[in-house]
């Protein structure tokens, strides 16, 4: 194993500020935040999880469930929607390609394409080999917490995009019992009960939800089932423990990525290779199961550990070849906060250990599925080959905010990371192994500066590290099975070594409050080296390839304003809510490619909805989607058109907060354009398939009921 790289001396002491150099006088803040905050049994609440990130000096979002539950809620693309910073788009069915400040910006839409560091309920949902989607089931959620970039140190997260933090209902927050149900355009149909309630000490939230559509393109048919359970109990005020569950599978069709020409003409039409094979993502059931456990030493500090189990097979069914993958992670945390004085001066210190590992049963097995070229005599069900995928994440993190000054705070950090990846083909003989591990380190650096209560200015200097996926390294590779090999004949054989991408990213911004409205504003700019970029090898590949690039930048500006337009005194109200988010990704001086942009993303991204709430309880909005050209090849040679989108939505919320109904509408002009782009490497010009479809006009109405 190798040693770890040198930790700067003046960071690593400001991080490791501890009890034990700490003065005992304990602070009146601190007996607040822990008194109110942690222990009221409501720390996911919203307005909790609003004042704890707009502690931390850098871009943030609070995702409130309550607003894109008045509408059809079926995907990440719809949770995530008016979010500066996030582009989350459908690739077709529930898999969705998110991208935070060029995170993961080339990886395939709805794969475990990773850049990000996904939690469920505060425990790893993100492994090794990426992030699956399968158990994000929207109507579970209270809110969502978004980390952008180096600003999910405290997380454990230092991927290039920060993290997401799916926190879900409680006995606190959910009605007693809720039945919720929506049917739309395309088959559309959404059902969920649940429920949820505090019984003493003891509280619990379960929720039973099935959801299936026919899909706006052509063989997207999906459906889905699930369950979720959490169940707290505080044994006394200073220990709490809660264990959640979630039990969900999903079957997808696939349609394929199709050509620009495609889609302005006939924009419901599938691939028709992928119509012809009935190719089809099936996961069979994946399970989570989890624990935290808090205790409170004293009204200034309190421990956490987690523990999670992920199960999550696959049967992928794309291609001539069926892959029946097998994963399961477990993953432990540990979390100790702590406030007190430091050298006379207020100051909060966290320290953590966040470890993610493939258990030895991850792997895949490979057979053929519909005979073809090297597979051609070859009866289906015929093994080609077996592979196995190893991997984990251990990273140890130490931070300190510190109050240097009245309302400016010093954010210092550092995390040690110690990466490891192996691939192996097991069967047929001949097959190689690669195994890798590293040593890597992040530090941190921010201010915070309260200038006024309405205004709040940031700034941060800080570090990333990523390592590649472990099915990555033998999807990528380049030595194959020579002839007479079987069915294994042409079939990757060695697997690659991969480097893993870092980044260092500086970033200014500020948020507040002022007569415009609320605001946020955020510039970043990213020097990432060995930045994982995959690639389609051809406009009929299935899977792309995956290798590190030469150097690249991200820069960007995220931007978000909530505006009270015009209010009434009996309680109408007229809002707009925007949000912009501008993304330039671009190699340096690429031997190939030059200073070309990145492929798969667009440069500019705008959300709007104007909105009406009357006093009884009606509401009717017009929002807006614009979005600008997007390349789809490394040479830049083809662009996805720009479009504009429209829709609207009425509905009614009942003053007794009992029951909901909404009309959902949804791309009123039928706008034909590429949602989602995964990119080939040099199309020299032409129009190759590289796109899926974006939905066309469409409309959903849903209905809910609580009993609270």
């Amino acid at each position: 194993m190798p040693s770890p790289k040198s930790l700067p001396a003046a960071m690593l002491g400001l991080a490791l500020a501890c009890p034990a150099m700490a003065e005992t006088q304990s602070l009146e803040l601190g007996q607040v935040l822990i008194g109110a905050e942690e222990r009221s049994g409501e720390d996911a609440s919203i307005e909790d999880a609003k004042a704890r990130l707009a502690e931390v000096p850098g871009g943030t979002n609070v995702v409130d469930l309550r607003r894109p539950l008045q509408g059809r809620v079926a995907s990440n693309q719809d949770v995530l929607a008016y979010q500066p910073g996030v582009y989350a788009q459908s690739a077709g069915n529930e898999g969705a390609k998110i991208s935070i400040r060029g995170s993961g910006i080339n990886r395939a839409p709805g794969a475990h394409a990773s850049g990000l560091y996904a939690m469920l309920d505060g425990l790893p949902l993100t492994g090794p080999g990426g992030t699956p989607y399968e158990l994000l089931e929207p109507l579970w959620l209270d809110h969502v917490e978004v980390l952008r970039g180096a600003n999910g140190f405290d997380r454990g997260a230092l991927a290039l995009g920060g993290a997401i933090d799916y926190i879900s209902h409680t006995g606190y927050d959910a009605p007693l019992l809720q039945v919720r149900y929506a049917m739309g355009s395309h088959g559309y149909q959404q059902r969920q009960v649940s429920s949820g309630q505090v019984l003493g000490d003891f509280d619990y939230y379960v929720a039973m939800t099935d959801a299936r559509a026919d899909g706006y393109q052509d063989h997207t048919a999906s459906d889905s089932q699930g369950v979720i359970a959490n169940f707290g109990y505080r044994f006394n005020p200073n220990l709490e423990t809660r264990f959640y569950l979630r039990y969900r599978q999903t079957d997808n069709e696939l349609a394929g990525r199709v050509t620009k020409h495609s889609i302005e003409h006939d924009p419901r039409a599938a691939n028709p290779a992928y119509v012809a094979r009935d190719d089809s993502r099936e996961q069979p059931g994946s399970t989570f199961i989890g624990n935290k456990t808090t205790y409170y030493i004293d009204d200034d500090s309190s421990i956490q550990t987690g523990l999670a189990y992920h199960d999550y097979p696959m049967d992928l069914r794309e291609g001539p070849n069926r892959l029946k993958v097998a994963y399961t992670d477990v993953s432990g945390t540990f979390d100790y906060k702590r406030r007190d004085t430091l050298w006379g001066l207020e100051s909060q210190s966290t320290a953590g250990l966040r470890v993610t590992k493939h258990l030895p049963n991850a792997g895949a097995s490979e057979r053929v599925r519909i005979p073809t070229g090297n597979t051609a005599g070859y009866a289906p069900g015929t093994p080609m080959r077996n592979f196995t995928y190893q991997g984990s994440d251990t990273v140890l993190h130490l931070g300190n905010d510190l109050e240097i000054a009245d309302d400016l705070w010093l954010t210092t950090g550092l995390a040690a990371i110690y990466t490891r990846r192996e691939s192996a083909v097991t069967y047929p003989q001949g097959g190689g192994k690669t195994s890798l591990s590293d040593w890597d380190y992040a530090p941190r650096l921010g201010l915070r500066y309260q200038l006024t209560p309405e205004l709040q200015l940031f700034g941060n200097l800080s570090r990333s590290v990523e390592a590649p996926h472990p099915w990555s390294m033998i999807y990528s590779a380049n030595q194959r099975f020579p002839a007479g090999s079987g069915a294994a004949t042409g079939a990757q054989r060695d697997p690659i070594e991969l480097q893993n991408q870092t980044a260092t990213t500086l970033e200014i911004g500020g948020r507040g409050d002022s007569t415009m409205g609320q605001w946020s504003l955020a510039w970043y700019y990213a020097q990432v080296r060995h930045e994982l970029l995959s690639v389609l090898p051809d406009a009929n590949a299935t899977t792309p390839y995956e290798l590190n690039a030469s150097p690249t930048v991200h820069q960007g500006v995220e931007a978000s304003l909530s505006s009270n337009l015009w209010s009434r005194d009996d309680g109408g109200q007229l809002s707009l809510r925007q949000s912009y988010t501008f993304s330039d990704f671009h190699y340096r001086d690429d031997e190939r490619f030059g200073d070309n942009r990145l492929p798969g993303l667009p440069m500019h991204y705008y959300q709007g909805e104007l909105r009406y709430d009357w006093p009884q309880g009606f509401f009717a909005a017009l929002n807006t989607q614009w979005v600008s050209k997007v390349a789809v090849d490394y040479a830049n040679s083809y662009y996805a058109d720009p479009y504009a989108l429209f829709g609207a939505t009425l509905g009614y919320n009942a003053p007794k907060g009992d029951w909901q109904t909404w009309l959902d509408m949804r791309n009123l002009t039928d706008k034909h354009y590429a949602g989602t782009v995964t990119p080939g490497y040099d199309d020299k010009g032409l129009d190759a398939a590289r796109s899926t479809p974006g939905e066309g006009l469409a409309m959903y109405v849903g209905v809910s009921w609580s009993l609270r």
